[in-house]
């Protein structure tokens, strides 16, 4: 298991301004959400293309609350990878950098207008509605 997750250095101000500008409470909360977001996205990540660990860290606890083991069972899923696999904290980190830098094409929206267009990509992607 893992203890903590760092951003990039470049990503700890966008967790900074993503949280102030969508007003859906702490840093953990946009980490959470770009972790999920990155997920949402189907796109597989590569080791090598993890970066720095010298920005915000979130021990497990902070970043996870309760809810852990369902992030744990998102990325083992989409990685077809054991929950105990050496490997799965890096992936976390990986979905966790590329989400938030995705996520500030959105710095000129709120935390509402950037749910509802997830919500509704989301829809458009799985069942075809839009």
């Amino acid at each position: 298991m893992f203890n903590s997750i760092t951003t990039s250095e470049a990503n700890r101000a966008i967790v900074t301004e993503l949280t102030s500008r969508f007003a859906l409470g702490a840093e953990n909360i946009i980490a959470r959400l770009a972790i999920s977001y990155s997920l949402a996205q189907d796109v597989k990540l590569e080791l090598k293309e993890l970066q720095d660990a010298k920005g915000k860290t979130y021990s497990a606890k902070i970043l996870f609350g309760n809810h852990l083991e369902v992030y744990i069972a998102l990325v083992s899923q989409h990685y077809q990878l054991h929950k105990s696999d050496k490997d799965l904290p890096k992936y976390i980190k990986l979905h966790l950098d590329h989400g938030l830098q995705e996520m500030i094409h959105y710095r000129n929206s709120d935390g509402t207008d950037f749910l509802l267009k997830a919500i509704s990509n989301g829809l458009e992607d799985q069942i075809g509605l839009f």
